[in-house]
């Protein structure tokens, strides 16, 4: 029988491979992980966890104005100061860096700092160094995608929206998926300019209908210009910043560009050719449904191999891995009813089947929806409001669909996504008692559906 310097192997030190490491150590394995960059991955550096960040920021302004409605009397304009909330934020990211560091030696995960490449189904080379091992698991995630554009030079990508310098009077965001509105929501609600192209004729391709009207409407109203079925055809520098030119001809002048077009599995460099790893038709390394690629030796987990590009998930997928390999192999991962958040202003929270994909699922099905003005804006003066949204299985009045735009979605779906997991009928629903007055007791008050 071979001897392998480790029994794992992980390429990739985001959520996904930290967690893996450390769940195989712990189970008596010897596991190596090498990473190139900082500890964390996309979501601690520059996805999840700064971007949230950045949306607090962008919450106070919301926050000052309202202030007003409920008798504060502010001594002057509130000043914000851009280098200091990117000091702040670097300083919080650099502190989880050290939290993962920490997480993998307290474990006996011996980190390997650098570039891997596979060799073969066992062999990994970093930095013209060579390690076996009998398992190999990819969690290298996925990176920004750019579409063939002339200009595209001049544009940045979701990585480096977090310390542009200076800050941004004018941003035009293009794309129309959760990153995009999300990005377009902060630097709005912090003091940009902004302008939303997107190629399509709805925002957030994937979610319900409804919701993805009512937030186009709701980004509107505070200030976000939203653009449809539109495509940018050229960016250039001009006298004045950046000149983007339109397919139709139209042109909009902005001092930053951001293209968040969608994200790619990260592949490229690794050797999967050489090891003789298949991809699918996406790009993404194709596995089993214990994440097993072509080569049974090496696995692959989170977003370089799924279509659900969430931390959780990819957490969720290692735990399946370690315990395939170093535990019982009971251990598996259902997709269906998977909360999430997109952290707009306002959020969206939502679990289980939009309307359209519960027709299509389901057959019949019966549709609650409310739209209100939440009791804070009663005396903030602003117009935001609020829409909840239940899909319902008729044949077994169960709630299949469960969908948010207001503040805290998605603090207050994730509660409710639990009972959807547990099989909450609709008459359940109703014969929860509501906590008054609060947003969320609408979702057990909801009584007539939908004609239709």
């Amino acid at each position: 029988m071979p001897t392998f310097d480790f029994d794992l192997f992980v390429i990739g030190g985001g959520s996904g491979g930290v967690r893996a490491a450390r769940m195989a150590a712990q189970q008596g394995a010897r596991v190596g992980l090498a990473e190139a960059a900082e500890l964390g991955g996309t979501c601690v550096n520059v996805g999840c966890i700064p971007k949230k960040l950045y949306s607090y920021a962008a919450g106070y302004a919301e926050s000052f104005e309202e202030s007003a409605g409920y008798g504060w009397k502010l001594p002057e304009a509130p000043q914000f100061d851009w280098a200091y909330l990117k000091a702040q934020r670097a300083r919080e990211i650099g502190r989880l860096n050290g939290v993962y560091a920490s997480l993998l030696k307290n474990s006996g995960v011996r980190l390997v700092t650098g570039w891997a490449q596979l060799l073969d189904a066992h062999t990994v080379e970093v930095d013209g160094k060579r390690h076996t091992a009998r398992h190999l698991l990819v969690a290298t995630g996925g990176t920004p995608f750019v579409p063939e554009i002339p200009g595209r030079e001049h544009i940045v990508t979701s990585d480096a929206m977090f310390d542009l310098g200076p800050f941004p009077k004018r941003l035009l965001v293009v794309g129309g998926g959760y990153i995009a509105c999300e990005f377009a929501s902060i630097f709005n609600g912090l003091g940009a300019k902004v302008t939303q192209l997107h190629r399509r004729a709805h925002l957030l391709t994937g979610f319900d209908d409804d919701v993805r009207q009512f937030l186009a409407h709701e980004m509107g109203k505070a200030g976000i210009d939203v653009r449809l079925n539109v495509e940018a055809a050229s960016i250039a520098r001009g006298r004045d910043g950046l000149v983007v030119t339109l397919a139709r001809g139209q042109q909009i002048e902005a001092d930053t560009v951001l293209f968040a077009t969608g994200r790619v599995p990260n592949t490229q460099g690794l050797g999967l050719e050489a090891a003789g790893v298949a991809l699918d038709e996406r790009g993404a390394i194709a596995v089993d449904a214990h994440y097993r690629s072509s080569v049974p030796s090496i696995y692959a987990v989170g977003d370089v191999s799924t279509r659900v590009q969430l931390t959780p998930v990819a957490l969720a997928e290692a735990m399946v891995v370690v315990d395939e390999l170093f535990g019982k192999g009971k251990r598996a991962l259902d997709y269906e009813y998977i909360p999430t958040a997109v952290f707009t202003h306002p959020n969206i929270g939502t679990c289980g089947y939009t309307e359209l994909d519960a027709r299509a699922r389901f057959g019949e099905v019966s549709v609650f929806s409310s739209e209100f003005k939440s009791l804070r804006h009663t005396l903030s003066g602003r117009g935001e409001r609020t829409f909840m949204k239940l899909v319902v299985h008729k044949a077994t009045d169960r709630v299949v669909g469960l969908h948010m735009v207001g503040a805290d979605a998605g603090e207050i779906v994730q509660g409710f996504a639990v009972a959807m997991r547990a099989g909450a009928t609709k008459a359940l629903f109703d014969s929860t008692v509501g906590i008054h007055p609060t947003a969320a007791e609408e979702f057990v008050t909801m009584r007539e559906p939908m004609p239709g």
